[in-house]
């Protein structure tokens, strides 16, 4: 099996966003037949846009045009596909920043709703950053049974919150994906000490897909070094810089074996964390 994850520079053009995903999928490299885990960025499909555009382009339980094309998608060249983000109706004229996750098939298999939102200031060109003036927070935690594994799920800024990643293993996640939008500033500061901490803590295999470059003639700078970090904490590969693939052929017998050598989820003497209302 190999496990793909996309570097983006998305934009606010959707069309074009959907345009190079699957350009990309088209000149997959992979072995014939073999079994492929894509993991999309946050945001690749519309990146930055004002409130009313995300609204605009937001699915519901009735029509979800983005989300019916990525599962298109992910049945034509037949992936798996954690599907980035992407901007679903919620209560108060808000939006929910949702990752679907898809089967080769293109059956949807679950989905989850970022918890975290980014509200915080950054000695960067945008220099405040307001999620939750457009975004409303998710309320439940997701693991998703793939072929690939027990799939925990999270998004960008929930990184910085262990007790998310700790509720994911003890759900029986193997793997945790991040689509991520990660700032040049704080992915310089935190993002890749950030990704082996969480994976050493869960045990997991940490796979985070980010935004890279400049967006929207220079109004956003993301980091990119999208990164796969196995359970012991060591980078198994990155790509520091441009768009296209990064690719891993994992040794899935490692993680059972650190598991087994150090039982660190049996010998947590804390309570389970729960999540909280917003």
């Amino acid at each position: 099996m190999q496990w793909s994850l996309l570097q983006c520079q998305s934009s606010k053009d959707v069309q074009a966003n959907l345009a190079f995903i699957e350009s990309q999928l088209n000149t997959l490299p992979r072995l014939e037949n073999e079994p492929q885990l894509v993991v999309l960025p946050e945001c690749c499909l519309l990146f930055g846009g004002h409130e009313s555009q995300q609204l605009a382009i937001a699915g519901n339980e009735q029509l979800n045009e983005l989300a019916d094309k990525l599962a298109a998608m992910a049945k034509q060249y037949q992936v798996h596909m954690v599907a980035g983000t992407m901007p679903f109706q919620a209560p108060n004229n808000k939006v929910v920043s949702r990752c679907y996750v898809f089967d080769d098939q293109g059956m949807t298999l679950d989905y989850y709703d970022k918890i975290h939102l980014f509200d915080v200031d950054v000695a960067d060109g945008t220099r405040q950053y307001r999620e939750s003036d457009t975004f409303a927070p998710g309320d439940r935690i997701t693991v998703v049974d793939t072929p690939f594994g027990k799939i925990g799920l999270a998004i960008c800024y929930d990184l910085r919150f262990a007790d998310l990643f700790r509720a994911l293993r003890i759900q029986g996640a193997e793997l945790i994906t991040l689509p991520s939008a990660f700032t040049k500033v704080t992915g310089e500061a935190h993002w890749q000490v950030l990704l082996q901490a969480r994976a050493i803590e869960s045990q997991c295999f940490v796979l985070g897909a980010n935004q890279w470059g400049s967006h929207n003639q220079g109004s956003r700078e993301t980091y990119g070094h999208s990164m796969v970090v196995d359970p012991w904490g060591k980078v198994s590969a990155c790509k520091p810089e441009g768009t296209g693939w990064l690719q891993v052929r994992p040794d899935l017998q490692q993680l059972q074996k650190i598991r087994q050598n150090m039982p660190v989820l049996g010998h947590n003497r804390f309570i389970k964390p729960e999540l909280t209302s917003s």
